[in-house]
């Protein structure tokens, strides 16, 4: 059980495995108005930034789940960093079905819906975690600008025009599934570049490494297209978001 070899040889060097920056997330924890003990299940964790900083930060604890044993190995590894590691704990396991054992204050899916089947299947297996009046987060892509045809979609990594909403679309749904929209942090241009860029430092970097690798012409083939396709569609058309929620 873990992530294709691909997806952590483009990621290896990200704390962050979204296109929000460390500024970002701690303005975003922040702005939650949460106590000092406040309790997180956090799934699909990546490599913890979120979580063992806003230990550090805020006073918070919880813990992580993520089918990455690389990037569960790196939060173990910044929680220690960062003297937090007796408050935050990090799973090797896949977060989908995951359920606390008791209901915590925060329940986080930062940029992974898939783990529930998209939007509506991942606030319902939050949820399941969450104590009554509590807070979740979901972290989702929406379209900047809705691209003109299906060609253009596929060229931002979506399947369809139909995987993603715009803005006031994807609101609209959290709405309708029966969710106020309590706080939200976007990323910019500049976020989704310090994202998409990094990757292609640590797949150059990985090369120069691994030149006999099994995967090397696969990743060559993503240096040498993915920049410019980056800059002509992803960084045009797509954007991303993280939406606080709390049930009506």
């Amino acid at each position: 059980m873990d992530l294709p070899r691909i997806f952590t040889i483009r990621e290896s060097g990200h704390r962050i495995h979204n296109p929000l920056t460390a500024d970002k997330f701690a303005t975003l924890g922040a702005s939650l108005r949460l106590p000092a003990g406040t309790q997180v299940l956090d799934l699909a964790s990546g490599s913890g930034e979120m979580l063992c900083t806003w230990a550090r930060d805020l006073g918070f604890s919880g813990t992580g789940v993520d089918i990455s044993s690389l990037f569960t190995e790196q939060a173990r590894t910044r929680a220690a960093e960062l003297g937090v590691a007796d408050r935050v704990e990090f799973v090797h396991g896949d977060a989908a079905g995951h359920v606390a054992d008791r209901p915590v204050d925060l329940a986080a899916c930062v940029g992974a819906t898939w783990i529930g089947n998209g939007v509506a299947g991942t606030v319902e297996l939050l949820e399941r975690s969450l104590r009554p009046g509590g807070l979740m987060l979901i972290g989702e892509p929406f379209w900047r600008r809705t691209p003109p045809d299906e060609e253009t979609a596929r060229a931002c990594h979506a399947t369809s025009i139909a995987d993603f909403l715009e803005l006031h679309g994807l609101i609209g749904q959290f709405q309708d599934l029966g969710y106020d929209v309590v706080e939200m942090m976007l990323a910019d241009q500049d976020s989704w570049d310090r994202y998409a860029a990094a990757q292609w430092l640590s797949m150059r970097r990985w090369l120069d490494e691994n030149p006999d690798d099994d995967m090397a012409p696969e990743v060559r083939e993503e240096l040498t297209t993915e920049p410019a396709h980056y800059a002509r569609y992803g960084r045009e058309y797509l954007s991303w978001g993280v939406f606080a929620l709390m049930k009506r």
